[in-house]
């Protein structure tokens, strides 16, 4: 009885008809993705919306209503990027391999070239929402060539054009509406009483034009001049044109490629080639380097600060609480593209005040080892006031007593500080220090705006610096300037997937330790 009540509720109405709703515009994207050949994503939109219908609906889901956003959220943004990142890393999906064969094919049958015949002037006649074209003929004659009626929307194909004694109905467009008209007309495919075919050559002009391929059947194209054979080479992910009587090796690759599966061939580029072996290797071990001395450095300053302005006889320590934290205020790209022109290695400040004082102008963006100091002491200026104000709070925390009792003992600062300070704060301070170290594992604005990899290493076949960490040395190989091969890109990711995943594995097994 209490459920009936509650069915039949304004606000149940109101849920339930606000469900289906939302149903129905994503069910209208499914039948687009469908109709547009993109089966996984219909799919998986399909899905979602069934169960999530079911958990909003059925009592039997009831349960799991608070928790469906949040799986929901992290199917999305987490899971799916990552079985994608997964499948374009065992395909040659690049720069030079972005569509697929069926829009490769159609890309070719697309392609024409110039015939013999006549080309025509036109004009274009409007009459409400139609056209017509009428072609002028060099030669003289009594009749007009017009074309059938169309409109921006519907075209015939082919559109036939006919002689008639008469001019077309409407108005005849200026040269300025007729261009704004352009893309309209390139689309057009006219045929003619004879047979020939016109297409739109230039914004006055229609001329003859045939289409330099056509269909044979199994994703074959002959080329409609000499006869050649178009083949698809699933191998390469190129079509090769196969000169007429000639083995398939004859052949020569026609641009663009297409997406094929190429089993693990990335994943062995990334272990077996040394062009890509070797900086990866440097590249993941400078980023354990760089985040861990990082961490270890932005905590050193930080805690040292803390003590710092905590120094009770130390007169005006909120000035000085608010200047050391100023650094942290600023954002952070601000920060580094001060500092990158600071280094400069022939206008910076920093290498102006060297040169008087010691003589020497350090190549900060040319050695790899001053790079790297570069790169450290700029991130350790970012990330100090962090662990500066965690500090302050954990240092606040301890009692006075503990360190009254050791006065009494006679002990250092330095003896307070290892064997008070440190245990009391190690054990709260250790999750955040491990949070640290993974932002730091992927600080890519930092390495993109200080050096962008800089210097290159030397024999890498991919786009590798001596600063670059993983996250930026797979961002330069999927998006930089040099050719974007996401699927090596994905490659590297899912490597670096596997190791970030034991890195935490392990992180979390010696933060339980000394938790423990």
């Amino acid at each position: 009885m209490e459920a009936d009540q509650k069915a039949k509720s304004p606000l149940t109405w109101f849920v339930c008809g606000l469900i289906g709703m939302i149903d129905l515009v994503l069910l209208y994207g499914v039948a687009l993705m469908y109709f547009q050949g993109e089966f996984a994503f219909a799919l998986i939109i399909l899905l979602i919306v069934c169960v999530g219908t079911w958990v909003f609906i059925s009592t039997d889901g009831y349960n799991y209503r608070y928790v469906f956003p949040a799986i929901l959220g992290v199917s999305i943004f987490i899971v799916f990027p990552l079985i994608y990142t997964v499948y374009v890393a065992f395909t040659n999906y690049s720069s030079s391999h972005l569509l697929s064969i069926e829009r490769v094919k159609i890309l070719h049958l697309g392609k024409t070239y110039k015939t013999e015949g006549e080309s025509y002037h036109f004009r274009v006649y409007q009459q409400g929402a139609e056209y017509r074209v009428l072609f002028i003929s060099k030669k003289e004659t009594d009749k007009y060539l017009i074309s059938q009626p169309f409109n921006e929307t519907v075209i015939p194909t082919p559109l036939k054009a006919d002689l008639s004694p008469d001019l077309p109905g409407g108005n005849e467009l200026p040269l300025k509406e007729t261009i704004k008209l352009r893309s309209t007309l390139k689309k057009l495919d006219v045929e003619l009483p004879d047979n020939t075919e016109l297409t739109m050559t230039s914004l006055r002009k229609f001329g003859p034009m045939s289409k330099i391929y056509r269909d044979i059947g199994n994703d074959t194209l002959q080329d409609t001049r000499n006869g050649n054979l178009l083949k698809p080479d699933h191998t390469t992910g190129y079509y090769i044109e196969v000169p007429e009587g000639q083995p398939d090796s004859a052949g020569k690759q026609v641009r663009p490629g297409f997406v094929v599966y190429n089993g693990w061939d990335n994943f062995v580029r990334v272990l077996k080639d040394p062009g890509i072996q070797g900086p990866f290797l440097q590249i993941f071990l400078w980023t354990l380097v760089f985040a861990a001395l990082s961490v270890l450095f932005t905590l050193t300053v930080g805690l040292l600060m803390a003590c710092l302005v905590q120094w009770e006889p130390l007169k005006g320590n909120n000035l000085y609480r608010l200047l050391l934290i100023l650094p942290y205020a600023v954002p952070a790209f601000i920060s580094i593209l001060i500092f990158r022109g600071l280094f400069n290695q022939n206008f910076g400040e920093i290498n102006m005040l060297l040169n008087m004082l010691f003589g020497v102008q350090p190549e900060w963006f040319s050695n790899e080892y001053l790079a790297k100091t570069m790169v450290l002491i700029v991130n350790t200026w970012l990330g100090y006031p962090y662990m500066m104000i965690l500090a302050i709070g954990l240092l606040k925390s301890i009692p006075d007593t503990l360190y009254e009792a050791s006065a009494i003992d006679g002990a250092s600062p330095i003896q307070n500080f290892f064997n008070i300070t440190l245990p009391m704060i190690i054990k709260p301070l250790t999750p955040l220090l491990i949070a640290s170290f993974a932002f730091n594992f992927n600080n890519l604005v930092l390495i993109a705006l200080l050096t962008d990899g800089a210097p290159n290493i030397i024999g890498a076949s991919t786009p590798a610096g001596a600063t670059d960490i993983l996250v930026s040395y797979t961002f330069r190989i999927a998006f930089g300037q040099y050719g974007q091969d996401y699927g090596l890109a994905s490659a590297i990711a899912t490597f670096i997937f596997i190791m970030v995943g034991i890195i935490a594995w392990v992180n979390l097994k010696a933060t339980k330790q000394v938790m423990e």
